[in-house]
């Protein structure tokens, strides 16, 4: 597998390019501005990209989509729950960090436990509510990539609309905590850590 992680835009929210070593196709994980330097990477690694998978629909993490979209003619995916946020550019904020409208159509509207197969990887949809109502982890092998459910000590913001405390926390205790302990977190923002290292130091779940 190949696996390249990228912090873009202003807000350094984490893009994920997750690719087969056998095939070069590649989904893109919460691609969120800086599209020519996702491209560049795209390119430098030989792959082909075949979907966008985002983990919520702020704007922090859509903001280089329609620019994918429109060169690579791939489709969109993101939970049922998020739906009406991506088509809203009030609710996924893209007015106000970005200064533009992001107003983004999916094309698969994903459920908890949906298993998305490209080539020889498989990705599997796991809903975490809490950040946003349709927020999820997607896990490829022995890594999950978090969103903004769960970071490295902390978890994500939720006093924006869609938020739930006591979900966020339900969500990584009652969730994310039962897979191995050894899986890797990738985090929506900073850096990476394991399902171990939370349960003993992340003090918003200890």
């Amino acid at each position: 597998m190949i696996f390249e992680a990228m912090a873009v835009g202003s807000y350094y929210a984490n893009c994920y390019i997750v690719g087969s070593d056998k095939t070069k196709e590649a989904a893109i994980i919460d691609p969120g501005a800086e599209f020519d330097r996702i491209d560049k990477k795209i390119n430098e690694l030989g792959l082909n990209p075949k979907m966008i998978i985002l983990t919520h629909a702020h704007g922090d993490h859509i903001g280089a989509v329609d620019e994918l979209v429109e060169k690579y003619n791939i489709p969109v995916y993101v939970h049922e729950e998020d739906v009406q946020t991506l088509n809203d550019s009030k609710s996924n904020f893209s007015k106000v960090m970005f200064g533009k409208n992001l107003s983004i159509n999916p094309d698969v509207k994903l459920k908890d436990g949906d298993k998305v197969e490209m080539s020889d990887l498989e990705f599997d949809i796991i809903h975490t509510p809490g950040h946003t109502k349709g927020g999820i982890c997607i896990k490829v092998d022995n890594i999950m990539m978090t969103g903004d459910t769960l970071f490295n000590k902390s978890i994500g913001r939720t006093d924006l609309p869609g938020g739930s405390f006591d979900e966020i926390i339900n969500s990584i205790q009652e969730i994310i905590f039962k897979y191995d302990d050894d899986i890797i977190l990738y985090p929506g923002h900073n850096s990476p850590t394991t399902i171990k290292s939370e349960k003993l130091g992340n003090p918003f779940v200890n």
